[in-house]
Order: structure tokens, then C-alpha cells, then sequence
């Protein structure tokens, strides 16, 4: 079993112009990723567009990721369906191709109760062996589990080892990481609270801007892990007015598409509904990415 811990860039899903996927640049952009030193890697996240793919697509990537990847970084795959059957698919596939943990967040139409995620996180972990990585977002799935449930199925389920905590509550990403060691480790998911979340006990950061500056957000969690919290900060600094950008924009998908492109990368459109940056928001964007260029290299 790898260590999951670290900045996890969470991978978009490449498109060419006619909105198929492009699995070749897929490959591609997962080998810049290790090249650029990066901890770990997640694909078929929100980021990948997963709603937006066909079961034999969202199949297809991961089989291409867990052979590009090639067992040299842990690669978290994404799999999350609106019902504990379809989850339950996504999971034991992606543990047959080689994956070395899962992320799944709850229902996100039905907004289930307390007791029904926390019966759908349980069924789905125990139909597989490999490390599941709980996902708390409110912003998505239109539920913030509690702290409670969080913890109760950590401690009850063994392979539930992880939380990617997204609900912008600090607190609760305080509370879970003391009140559940040796049950479950939280990985910040908020990329305005990426350092505050490992000052008080997450162990990773399953980061979208680290699909724009992958090496950048590894030198700060690196700082961060070395005590040198001056240089943390300073990288930081840099680095907000991207997270706040993606964050506060609704169009964080969008944005590291075009911002792969911008680098060379693969990225390409979106699926519709999803459309591109508007003129001012591109140049938002390239203004941000050009005053990070120099901290990133």
C-alpha cells in the first residue's frame, strides 16, 4: 500500500476540439506530472469532468493513468456515481486496473441523509481492498456531512483511510484530523486553505492549481512538512490569487483547461453545458499565470 500524502494535482480530462477525449495528450500530461516531481496524482475527480464521460471513458482513463502512471507516484482515482451500485462499478474497476485508492464523495442529486452516506461510503469501501478516500463538498453534493459521520465510518470501516475535506470549514478539518487519528487522515480540498489545513494535521491536498503549477504547490507543501513556514507563506502568497480565481470564478474546470493549454499542455474544451472563459477572464487568467511563472520554475 503507498503512503498518500503530499500535493495531488487533480488531473483534467483532455478533450480535442470536438469534445472526445484525448487519452494521448491524458498520457502525456500525467508524464510532465512526474517529471515535475509531484507527490501523488488523482484523475476522474470534479476537475476530470467525470459527470460529463460515459462509464467506458471514465473506464478507459484509468486504465491509461494506472499505465502511464506505472506504480512510480500513488494515482487516486475518482469514483463517485449518484447510486451505491454504479459507485460500487467504479471502485472494484479501478482497484482491477491497478489504482491504489479511491475518492467518493455521497449522492450529490438525491442529498441523502446522515445514515444513508454513511451506509453508501460503507458498502461501497467494503466491496473493495484497496484505501478509500472519503469526500466531503457541500459546494457539489449539496450535503456537509457532519463531523460525527465522518469519523464514525472511519473508525468502523477499515479501508476507509482518508477524507478530502472541501466544505471550507476549518474547523471541521481541525476536529477530524485530532479527533481521528489512526482512523482517517484528512487531505485538504479547499485551495484557499491549503496551508491552514496542514497546520492543523492534514497530510495532503488534492489540488486543482496544481494542474497549473504543479511544482509550485509541491515546494509549499515540501515547506510547510520542513518547518520553513516563511518560505510556505511566501509561496502562498503567490499562489492565492490563483486559488481565489478558481475558487471564486465557477469555472475552475475551464480555467486549468485553458491554463494547460497556455503552458503547452494538453487541455482543450469542455463539455457542454460547460462553456469557455469569457476575453477578460483568459486575460485574468494569463496575467495570473505570467506572475507565477518565475516562482514555479
Amino acid at each position: 500500500m503507498k503512503k498518500l500524502e503530499g500535493a495531488f494535482p487533480v488531473l483534467v480530462t483532455p478533450m480535442h476540439e470536438d469534445e472526445t477525449v484525448n487519452y494521448e495528450g491524458f498520457a502525456q500530461n500525467i508524464e510532465r506530472f512526474i517529471e515535475e516531481g509531484v507527490k501523488g496524482l488523482c484523475t476522474n475527480g470534479s476537475t476530470g469532468e467525470f459527470v460529463s464521460l460515459t462509464k467506458e471513458e471514465r473506464f478507459k482513463l484509468v486504465e491509461v493513468a494506472v499505465k502511464q502512471v506505472a506504480g512510480r507516484v500513488p494515482l487516486i482515482v475518482g469514483t463517485a456515481a449518484e447510486t451505491t451500485a454504479d459507485a460500487i462499478a467504479y471502485t472494484q474497476q479501478a482497484e482491477k486496473a491497478g489504482a491504489d485508492a479511491a475518492l467518493l464523495i455521497n449522492s450529490y442529486y438525491a442529498h441523502p441523509k446522515e445514515e444513508e452516506i454513511y451506509e453508501h461510503f460503507k458498502t461501497v469501501a467494503e466491496s473493495v481492498s484497496i484505501p478509500v478516500m472519503i469526500y466531503n463538498n457541500p459546494f457539489t453534493s449539496g450535503v456537509d456531512i457532519s463531523t460525527e459521520t465522518i469519523l464514525k465510518v472511519g473508525r468502523d470501516v477499515a479501508n476507509i483511510t482518508h477524507i478530502k475535506e472541501s466544505s471550507g470549514d476549518i474547523r471541521k478539518a481541525r476536529d477530524i484530523a485530532r479527533q481521528g487519528k489512526g482512523d482517517l487522515q484528512v487531505f485538504c480540498g479547499s485551495e484557499d486553505l491549503a496551508i491552514e489545513s496542514l497546520l492543523v494535521g492534514a497530510t495532503g491536498w488534492i489540488s486543482v492549481s496544481g494542474n497549473i503549477v504543479p511544482r509550485l504547490v509541491t515546494d509549499l507543501y515540501n515547506a510547510v512538512q520542513e518547518g520553513d513556514l516563511d518560505k510556505a507563506w511566501g509561496l502562498y502568497d503567490r499562489l492565492l490569487p490563483l486559488c481565489d480565481f478558481l475558487e471564486g470564478s465557477g469555472k475552475y474546470v475551464q480555467i486549468a483547461k485553458r491554463a494547460m493549454e497556455l503552458k503547452g499542455w494538453a487541455g482543450g474544451p469542455c463539455r457542454k453545458p460547460r462553456l469557455p472563459l469569457t476575453e477578460e477572464e483568459d486575460a485574468k487568467l494569463k496575467e495570473l499565470m505570467d506572475s507565477l511563472a518565475t516562482v514555479s520554475q
